[in-house]
C-alpha cells in the first residue's frame, strides 16, 4: 500500500492508523477534543443565556443575590477531578506501553544529523530509509551527531528526541504494509523542513531479502555508484554539493586533484590520501571559509566504504 493512498484512510485530525498504539492514542485524543467541545458549548450557552436573562433594563435594580451552596461547589469541584484522574489514568497507560518495549523487539540505531536521518540495522548496514517487517515489534536507539532532533511518524503515533551526547529509545509495531513519511519535529535549523525520510513496511518474508540484497551494494556496484548511494545514505549531500554550489561545507565537483587554500593559510591537493584524512579527522585540514563542523566517521565507515566514496568523487569533473 502506497503512503499516500494510505492517508486517504484517515480523517480530518489524524493521519492513517499504522501501528498497535495508534488507536488507543486517537481514543484518548477524541475523548479530550470532544469533552473539550461539550463543555465549550455548555459554558458559552449558559454564559449568553444569563447576559440575555439578566441584561440592564430600564427600571431594574441591580442585586446581590448569591448565596453559598456547599454541593453545588462540591459538584463543580468535582466532576472536573474525575474528568482529569480519567485522563491522567488512560495517558499514563498509553505512556507506559509506548515506552516499554517488548523483550523480542528487534533494535534498529537511528541517528539524527542536519538534515538528514540514517539507520544501522543488525547487521551493521546503514540506509537513508527505514525498512521494518510488518507485525514485528521494533525498537529504536537514538542519537544526534549535532543537535537536537525530533523523530516522528505520524501513522505510527511515535515521536521521540534524538539528543546530542545520549540515548533514547521508542519501539512501534507496524500493523499495515506501506511507506510512512518521517519528520524532524524540533527545529534543527535552516533545511529542517528537509529533514524527511520514510519508513517503508515490509510484507511477511520481504523485508529479510530486502536487507540481505541491500547489504551486498558494494559487491554488486561498481565503485563510484556505490559511493554515490554512500553519499546520499550517510549524509555527505546535507553540506557537499556536486553541482559546484557553495553549501554548510565545499562542493565535491571538479575539486579532486586540484589544490585548496585551507583556513590557516596554507595549499594542499585533494588526492586520495586528503578526502580520506578529511572523512576520518575532518576538523584536521579545514578548507578556507568554512567551519570546522563535519563530525568524524572514524568507526562508521569502512575502508571499502571510503574507496567508494573517493571514486564517486574522483567522477565528478
Amino acid at each position: 500500500m502506497n503512503y499516500w493512498l494510505a492517508q486517504t484512510q484517515g480523517d480530518f485530525w489524524l493521519p492513517p492508523q499504522a501501528s498497535t498504539v495508534s488507536a488507543e492514542v486517537d481514543w484518548l485524543f477524541y475523548f479530550i477534543y470532544w469533552l473539550s467541545v461539550f463543555f465549550f458549548v455548555l459554558i458559552v450557552g449558559v454564559m449568553m443565556y444569563f447576559i440575555f436573562r439578566y441584561r440592564r433594563q430600564p427600571g431594574r435594580r441591580a442585586e446581590h443575590t448569591s448565596h453559598h451552596n456547599t454541593l453545588l461547589e462540591l459538584t463543580w469541584s468535582g466532576i472536573p477531578l474525575l474528568l482529569v484522574g480519567f485522563i491522567f489514568y488512560t495517558g499514563f497507560k498509553s505512556f507506559m506501553h509506548m515506552t516499554v518495549a517488548p523483550a523480542d523487539a528487534a533494535e534498529i540505531k537511528v541517528e539524527g544529523q542536519k538534515w538528514s536521518w540514517s539507520f544501522t540495522y543488525p547487521n551493521g548496514y546503514v540506509d537513508k530509509d527505514l525498512h521494518v517487517p510488518v507485525d514485528a515489534s521494533i525498537r529504536l536507539l537514538l542519537s544526534s551527531s549535532d543537535v537536537i532532533h525530533s523523530f516522528y511518524v505520524p501513522a505510527f503515533r511515535v515521536k521521540k528526541d534524538a539528543v546530542p551526547g545520549r540515548y533514547n529509545k521508542a519501539w512501534f509495531r507496524a500493523t499495515q504494509p506501506g511507506e510512512y513519511l518521517i519528520f524532524c519535529a524540533e527545529y534543527c535549523g535552516t533545511q529542517h523542513s528537509d529533514m524527511i525520510s520514510k519508513c517503508v513496511v515490509h510484507p511477511p518474508g520481504e523485508y529479510e531479502k530486502w536487507l540481505q540484497d541491500a547489504s551486498d551494494f558494494l559487491s554488486k556496484m561498481p565503485p563510484a555508484e556505490a559511493g554515490e548511494k554512500l553519499y546520499t545514505t550517510r549524509g555527505c549531500r546535507q553540506c557537499h554539493s556536486v553541482d559546484g554550489t557553495a553549501g554548510q561545507g565545499p562542493s565535491f565537483k571538479g575539486i579532486f586533484d586540484h589544490p585548496v587554500a585551507l583556513a590557516d593559510g596554507s595549499q594542499v591537493v585533494v588526492d586520495e590520501n586528503y578526502i580520506r584524512e578529511s572523512i576520518l579527522e575532518p576538523n584536521k585540514k579545514v578548507v578556507g571559509g568554512y567551519q570546522a563542523i563535519m563530525p568524524t566517521y572514524k568507526g562508521r565507515l569502512k575502508d571499502e566504504e571510503i574507496g567508494a566514496i573517493i571514486e564517486y568523487i574522483k567522477s565528478l569533473k
